[in-house]
């Protein structure tokens, strides 16, 4: 009933003034968000939250020329950043669509407000991707590089960081459903990952959206042997997993 007034209206506004509905601009900015409660936050395969639940949020303002800059936060344990309980994500990219392909480029920098000031625990990472779309197919090839720095190090080093990562998602029409196969390969020390120096993650997700709502579940898995990274609670970091998503979009 809702959506039939809304129709109403919009029609009885074009009816009565049809030169102001051709007229008007469109918007040269738009932004949108999220907010989402994940069973555990898995970042590049390994647990930011000792295998317990996370709440996340983001936002992100878009001009029609492609350039956009976006927000994303979540709460981790404070073994991940010197006892910070957040990872906050701040965005600036470039993005654009020509036919069926997509490039997208940008910077991303790490903050944890709260560490410890005697730790180096932000840090900046470059990236890059270029995705392709057959039908309800989308096919995804990307890379993330962080140079050398002390927060990605160990104490009084420094190191750098290369993520190399593909994925393949589709969708079934009419349905609401999506489905995604992710698999990614980290080489270079950091102190979220326990100082390993490469190893595998990859993913299968499943998700069902029904308006604003979208629900999730996730098979996550690494190569990292048990008792590599191991957790203060003593759970494997990276021990495969299912993580669970509820998330809702404004």
């Amino acid at each position: 009933m809702r959506s039939f007034l809304l129709a109403s209206t919009v029609l009885a506004a074009s009816v009565a003034a049809p030169a102001f509905a051709e007229d008007a601009p469109a918007a040269p900015f738009t932004i949108s968000g999220s907010a989402t409660v994940v069973t555990d936050y898995r970042f590049r395969g390994i647990s930011q939250t000792s295998k317990h639940y996370a709440a996340q949020a983001g936002i992100t303002f878009a001009h029609e020329s492609g350039f956009y800059v976006s927000g994303w936060t979540s709460t981790i344990d404070d073994y991940v950043a010197a006892g910070s309980d957040a990872e906050v994500d701040l965005i600036a990219g470039y993005t654009k669509t020509i036919d069926a392909l997509t490039v997208d480029g940008g910077v991303l920098y790490y903050f944890y407000p709260g560490a410890a000031k005697t730790a180096n625990t932000d840090f900046f990472e470059p990236y890059a991707s270029v995705k392709y779309a057959y039908g309800p197919v989308t096919v995804k090839g990307g890379v993330t590089y962080a140079p050398k720095q002390k927060a990605i190090g160990f104490p009084h080093t420094k190191d750098d960081n290369l993520y190399l990562y593909g994925e393949v998602s589709g969708s079934i029409p009419d349905t609401g459903i999506s489905l995604t196969g992710h698999a990614g390969y980290n080489k270079g020390r950091s102190l979220l990952t326990a100082g390993l120096k490469s190893y595998f993650d990859w993913s299968l997700t499943a998700n069902y959206t029904w308006n604003k709502l979208t629900f999730g579940v996730s098979y996550v898995d690494t190569d990292i042997k048990k008792g590599e990274f191991t957790l203060p609670n003593g759970k494997q970091a990276a021990k495969a997993g299912v993580v669970g998503s509820v998330g809702i979009a404004f």
